[in-house]
C-alpha cells in the first residue's frame, strides 16, 4: 500500500508538534509528557535559584524549579513564590517537612528537601502552599566571615601607619644625638659599676679574715655548750625534780593546818573580847592597868633617883669606911647596874 505524500506530512507535523511540546515541557522543568504534581512554596527572597534549578532531597533529583515570581503577602511584604514539580512517581511530601532555597553544589542553586519522618500530619496535596526558608551560601557565609577580619586587617595596618610615623617624626637629628647622649651615659654607668665590683670583691676580701674569725667564736661557743650540756641537763634535772616536788607537796594538809590556826587565833581572839582567860583580863581589867602604869612611874622615878644619886643606893669604900647607904650583894649590883644600863637617857 502505497502511502501518500499529505499522509506523511501530516504524521511528521504531528509528530513535530509532539517533540515541541515535549521539548518545552522539559526547558520548563516538566516530564516529557507532562503530568508532574506541582507544589508551591513562599520564600523571603529567591536566595539565587533559578527557573529550571533542581529539586533535590538526600542528593537525588526529584524534580525542577518551574517559575519564579514576585508576590504581595497579606502583612504588605513582598515575598518571592517559587513553583515546582515533583517527577518522581508516588513521592509524597509529609507536612512538616524542611524547604530550603540555596545552594546544592558549589556552582549551581536550587531546592533542598528536607522530609519530616513524622508522617502522623499527613501529606501535602499537589497544589498546596508551602513555607520556605533561604540558606546561607558559601559566599555570604566567606563574606561573613571575612569582613570582620578585613576590618581587624585595616584597624592593624592603620595603627602601623601611624606607629611608622611616629618612627619617623621621632628619628630626626636631635633623637640621633639623644640615642648617643644615652650611650655614653650607660658606658660610663656600666664602668662606675666595674669600680663598685672591684670596691666590694676588696672589702669581701679584708672582711673575709673577720668572719672566720666569727665563725671560730661561734664553733667555740658551740663546742663550750656541748661540753656544758651534762651541766645543763642536770640543772634541768634538779628543777624538774623542784617543780615534780612542789606539785607533789601536800598542800592539802598545809592549808588545813593554817585553816586550824586561824580558827584557835579566832578563839582565842573571842575570848580575849569577851573578858575570859589571862589575855582578856589584861585587856579588860582598867584596875590592872591603872597599877601597872604606876608601878611604871614609881619604878621610873626609881631609876631618876639612882641615876641622879647613886651614893643612896650603892657606895664603895677604897679604905674600909664605914658603908653608907643600903648593903647589896655583888648579885644583886650587878643586875642594879644592868637596870640602869637598859634605861635610855
Amino acid at each position: 500500500m502505497k502511502i501518500s505524500k499529505e499522509i506523511k506530512t501530516g504524521v511528521i507535523t504531528i509528530a513535530a508538534i509532539g517533540l515541541l511540546i515535549a521539548g518545552v515541557n522539559f526547558l520548563k522543568g516538566n516530564s516529557f509528557l507532562g503530568g508532574d504534581e506541582v507544589y508551591y512554596a513562599y520564600f523571603p527572597n529567591s536566595g539565587g535559584v533559578p527557573v529550571a534549578g533542581s529539586v533535590m532531597v538526600n542528593g537525588v533529583v526529584v524534580g525542577k524549579v518551574l517559575s519564579i515570581d514576585l508576590t504581595e503577602s497579606k502583612d504588605s511584604l513582598k515575598k518571592v513564590l517559587i513553583t515546582f514539580n515533583i517527577q518522581e512517581d508516588n513521592f509524597k511530601i509529609p507536612r512538616g517537612s524542611k524547604l530550603e532555597a540555596g545552594s546544592i553544589d558549589l556552582f549551581n542553586k536550587g531546592l533542598l528537601l528536607s522530609l519530616n519522618p513524622d508522617i502522623s500530619k499527613g501529606f501535602y496535596k499537589p497544589g498546596d502552599k508551602m513555607q520556605g526558608v533561604v540558606t546561607v551560601d558559601i559566599t555570604t557565609q566567606v563574606k561573613a566571615y571575612a569582613d570582620p577580619l578585613v576590618q581587624k586587617v585595616q584597624t592593624a595596618l592603620s595603627s602601623i601607619d601611624k606607629m611608622v610615623n611616629s618612627l619617623s617624626a621621632f628619628w630626626d637629628t636631635t633623637a640621633t644625638s639623644e640615642i648617643k647622649g644615652s650611650l655614653k651615659e650607660l658606658q660610663i654607668a656600666i664602668h662606675k659599676l666595674g669600680n663598685v665590683a672591684g670596691e666590694v670583691e676588696s672589702l669581701v676580701g679584708e672582711e673575709k679574715v673577720k668572719f672566720g674569725r666569727i665563725l671560730s667564736n661561734v664553733e667555740s661557743i658551740s663546742l663550750n655548750l656541748k661540753k656544758s650540756n651534762d651541766q645543763i641537763s642536770a640543772v634541768l634535772g634538779n628543777a624538774q625534780k623542784i617543780t615534780d616536788d612542789l606539785v607533789s607537796a601536800d598542800f592539802k594538809s598545809v592549808i588545813g593546818n593554817a585553816s586550824a590556826t586561824l580558827k584557835n587565833l579566832n578563839a582565842v581572839l573571842d575570848q580575849a573580847q569577851k573578858g575570859e582567860g589571862t589575855l582578856g583580863k589584861l585587856l579588860g581589867d582598867e584596875a590592872l592597868y591603872n597599877e601597872l602604869v604606876n608601878t611604871n612611874k614609881e619604878l621610873q622615878n626609881l631609876v631618876n633617883d639612882l641615876q641622879l644619886h647613886p651614893e643612896r643606893y650603892i657606895h664603895f669604900s677604897l679604905l674600909g669606911a664605914k658603908t653608907k647607904g643600903v648593903p647589896l650583894t655583888g648579885r644583886e649590883e650587878k643586875q642594879l647596874r644592868q637596870l640602869l644600863d637598859s634605861v635610855p637617857n
